[in-house]
């Protein structure tokens, strides 16, 4: 294990833990699919997701002269319990794969199959960004207007352990041992419909070839918001290999716990060279409640008449939004408001504004 590697690890997450939490639940399932990337964000305590796909890929290497007929599934189980900024997943690849090595005196196929990850690991939300309040005079300015404060992210960090069972034919060097995976994720929503996920990865930490890996994932609402499409880049590096991968694809939302999804890619290079798509489906349990938190008393209400009155608000996971309720202060407003309205139609009757 490099020491420099879990060094920059604790040195990310020693500056981010600084910063405030207000975990965000949504009304509608909201998964990594169709994408690679892991969201900022956590289901929602008391939400059970799971997120499952399976792909075809073509490999050819032109240096080793091979050829890699693959099926797999991936899949993700999310689990959001104790609180909501708190995620515990088992996520993985399971693969099937057919070797095909081309010689001079013709060519031999060998089949083989297991895990191509398989990781347990918790993501904790540490910081998210005010909710801008909405603009009650402009449509645009409220949900398509870009402002760069949109651009600040929530951030999370990642901390698991990748498994290895058995004699791995992908990993033999791996295979019965245990490494770590770590990282930071970032997600910012801007201009109303899109949103910009970031993944910085250390994988295998403590095995015999370590990996970082990046992910940006760019991903768009259409007007009919059942429909979501999103462009990706990953890119690894580690001692054994490197490649740089795009991919796309579409969800459509079935109904607020289901979603389906289709995606496709190619890498930029040809040792090996990389063709694949896949299909997916996300469902969710939901038995998330909103809880009753406790605000702060603004400065109004100390020098106000309403001084040991005690505020509360509702946070509204799935509007994403805070309901602060207040009825005395409001009407107490409402009172001062009747009365200056009435002595201004007593020193002036002809006010346009009485």
């Amino acid at each position: 294990m490099k020491n420099i590697h879990i060094k920059h690890i604790f040195t990310m997450i020693s500056l981010c833990t600084g910063f405030a939490a207000n975990a965000q639940y949504t009304d509608i399932i909201n998964s990594d699919r169709p994408g690679k990337s892991m969201s900022a964000y956590a289901p929602g305590k008391g939400v059970y997701q799971a997120e499952i796909g399976g792909f075809y890929e073509r490999r050819e290497h032109s240096g080793l002269r091979t050829e890699n007929s693959q099926f797999g599934t991936d899949f993700a189980i999310r689990l959001g319990m104790l609180e909501e900024r708190l995620e515990l997943s088992w996520r993985g690849i399971y693969l099937w794969d057919q070797l095909t090595q081309n010689t001079s005196n013709g060519s031999y196929s060998i089949n083989q199959s297991n895990f191509y990850e398989n990781t347990i690991g918790a993501k904790y939300l540490l910081f998210e960004p005010e909710i801008r309040e909405p603009n009650l005079y402009s449509w645009r300015a409220d949900h398509t207007a870009f402002n760069i404060r949109d651009l600040i992210p929530a951030i999370s960090v990642y901390l698991g352990t990748n498994l290895f069972i058995g004699d791995n034919p992908f990993f033999p060097e791996e295979s019965g041992s245990i490494s770590v995976k770590a990282g930071v994720i970032t997600q910012s929503h801007f201009a109303g419909r899109w949103v910009l996920t970031t993944n910085f990865f250390y994988d295998r930490l403590g095995g015999s070839d370590e990996m970082f890996n990046y992910i940006f994932t760019l991903t768009h609402s259409l007007y009919d918001g059942r429909y979501s499409v999103f462009a990706e880049h990953q890119g690894y590096k580690s001692s054994v290999y490197s490649d740089g991968i795009f991919r796309l694809g579409a969800a459509r939302l079935i109904n607020s716990n289901l979603q389906v999804d289709l995606s496709a890619g190619i890498n930029i290079k040809d040792t090996p060279s990389r063709l694949f798509g896949g299909v997916g489906v996300s469902y969710r349990l939901d038995y998330h409640k909103d809880e009753l938190i406790p605000g702060p008393v603004e400065e109004n209400d100390r020098n106000g008449s309403l001084d040991s009155e005690k505020k509360t608000e509702l946070i509204d996971h799935k509007a994403g939004k805070k309901k602060k309720y207040a009825s005395k202060k409001k009407k107490e407003d409402k009172r001062k408001q009747k009365k200056a309205r009435k002595k201004r139609k007593k020193s002036n009757p002809f006010d346009d504004n009485n």
